[in-house]
Parts: structure tokens; C-alpha cells; sequence
């Protein structure tokens, strides 16, 4: 299978804290508490996907920053191919993530974007990728809207995950979510209950698919095929040390099954396993498994599903 992922990449400094709210104290010690790697949406997803076991095809921006450069090491180091990555930003975006002991599991995001939400991705210098790729993965970036129509006029099957949603009516994130086939979402700060707003979304949208990741209680999966709403139990086989990039996880795992040709309910229930594996590591685009270390797990775990 053919991956086709265009998303942010960062660099992204991970400190865990002893809780939240962060007590003022004018200096810790939080030893191997503090680490910098290389994340962001986009190469989470392009490296999830990869252990997986597909092809995939990875583009974003950067720039030309020391922060840039250390990308472009980590790209060539890990052997992805840069032909898509483009160093067109005044400097790289970076984020620093607080998160508290695993028990918890909460986290806070600092995400400075720097100049890419003023910036484009030319269609025409990823068009080819696009129409090649079986599966096109647009991260909701400003960059990637252009994309959209042309990957829908390809016949691609568009799959992005606009993580967090205040209303329905999201002016940001409206054309992602019009032209999303698999439309993944979270429940932290939705306007009322998941289930209501699993009701309005389906109305709203056209998604095949639609999924809100619940967290710790697990996920909400409607399939328009069949018009029904399943909510399943997390994966909780224990072992947490940080939560960033869970949901990151959920949504590559889960669009891998599914165009594998498993069922929605199967390959949400694989994803949960592929999520709860990966929080056992520290930083964003660390701790994914291989298929094999997946079902070693969901063959003898067992979920609690409701249809409805």
C-alpha cells in the first residue's frame, strides 16, 4: 500500500513535569526528563506508517534554520526521501509538550508554527505523488488545502485527522472535513457530548468514515455504509510513559487496517492496540510497532463493544 502523507514536521522538545497546574520553583532537576526530537503530525504519521510496513511518500516545509538542517540529517539518516520536503519557511516550526507521569496522562502543547500557515505547497510539485498513492493522508496544515481538490479529482481516497474541534462549523478546518473519506477527531474540548456531536458531524459531512478518539475511555467509530455508531474500550495493556502522539497513532494504524481490507471495528480495535503500544515510549514520532508486535496483543484482548 501507498502512502501519500503531507503534514507538519518539528522539532519537538518533550519535558515531563511533576503535575498540573506547574507549581512556580526557580529551577528542577527532572533527569531524563527533557527530550528534543523530530515530530510533528505529519513525519508521526509518515513513520507510523512505515513500520507498518507501506510505502509511503512524505511532504512538508521547512527551513533553511538550524533546526532545518537537523531535519534534513534525521530524514537522510532514517532514509526517508526528501524529494517533497521542501526548505521554503523563514525558520522550522518547533514545539515543546509538558506531560505529566503516565498515571495521568495529560499533556500541554506549545506549538509555534512560525510562518508556515502563510505558506503554500505548489500542487504541481507534488501532483505526480499524489496520483500515484493509493491512500492521500492531508494533515489539516494551511499548506495542504490546495491539495484536497486535486487528490479528490485523482479519485484518492483523503483521510486527515483535524484533532481538535470548539464547533461544528470550524472555519480553519471546513474543507478538510468537506473532503475527508476518513474523518478522525478527538473529544477534548468538543461544544457538547461526543455522541451529539458524532450525530451533527455525520449530517454535516460526507465521511465514509468518522471517528472521535476518546482517550483513556477509548473511541467512537460511525460508518455511513451501514449508518451506525460503535464505541469501543481503550487498550489498556498498561505500561504509559507519555501520551503525545496517541492519537497520531490511532488514525495511521487505523487507516493501514482499513485499506488492508479489514473491517472499520477490526482495524479501530488493531489502532487502539497500535496506540496503546506506542505510549509506552517518550516524543511524538517514537514507539510505533510492527504488525506482529500488534497482533501479539489483539489476539487475546478483549474489547468492549456497543453497535448502535
Amino acid at each position: 500500500m501507498k502512502f501519500f502523507v503531507s503534514g507538519l514536521i518539528n522539532v519537538e522538545t518533550n519535558l515531563r513535569i511533576r503535575s498540573f497546574p506547574v507549581t512556580y520553583y526557580p529551577i528542577d532537576y527532572p533527569f531524563f526528563g527533557i527530550n528534543s526530537t523530530i515530530s510533528g503530525v505529519g513525519y508521526n504519521i509518515a513513520t507510523a506508517a512505515k513500520t507498518l510496513g507501506n510505502e509511503v511518500v512524505f511532504a512538508s516545509l521547512i527551513g533553511k534554520d538550524h533546526e532545518g538542517r537537523r531535519i534534513s540529517h534525521a530524514l537522510d539518516k532514517n532514509g526517508t526521501d526528501k524529494s517533497y520536503v521542501f526548505d521554503t519557511l523563514d525558520a522550522t516550526p518547533v514545539s515543546v509538550i509538558l506531560y505529566e507521569p503516565a498515571e495521568n496522562g495529560r499533556r500541554q502543547i506549545y506549538c509555534d508554527l512560525k510562518d508556515i500557515q502563510e505558506r503554500t505547497l505548489d500542487p504541481e510539485k507534488v501532483r505526480d505523488a499524489i496520483c500515484s498513492a493509493d491512500v492521500c493522508v492531508l494533515c489539516n496544515s494551511n499548506f495542504n488545502r490546495a491539495l484536497l481538490p486535486i487528490a479528490k479529482a485523482a479519485g484518492k481516497p483523503i483521510a486527515t485527522d483535524v484533532h481538535m474541534l470548539n464547533e461544528l462549523h470550524d472555519e480553519f478546518n471546513d474543507d478538510f472535513m468537506r473532503y475527508a473519506d476518513i474523518l478522525f477527531l478527538s473529544d477534548e474540548n468538543l461544544p457538547c457530548p461526543s455522541r451529539k456531536f458524532m450525530a451533527a458531524l455525520k449530517s454535516e459531512y460526507n465521511a465514509s468514515i468518522i471517528v472521535i478518539g476518546l482517550g483513556a475511555a477509548g473511541a467512537m467509530l460511525y460508518e455511513r455504509a451501514t449508518d451506525t455508531v460503535t464505541e469501543m474500550s481503550a487498550a489498556a495493556i498498561g505500561g504509559a510513559v507519555n501520551t503525545v502522539g496517541a492519537g497520531d497513532a490511532l488514525f495511521t494504524a487505523f487507516n493501514h487496517y482499513y485499506f488492508h481490507g479489514c473491517s472499520a471495528v477490526e482495524s479501530l480495535k488493531r489502532a487502539q492496540v497500535f496506540a496503546a503500544l506506542k505510549i509506552r515510549h517518550d516524543g511524538g514520532a517514537r514507539g510505533f510497532s510492527d504488525e506482529s508486535q500488534v497482533d501479539e496483543i489483539y489476539k487475546n484482548y478483549k474489547f468492549t463493544c456497543r453497535t448502535e
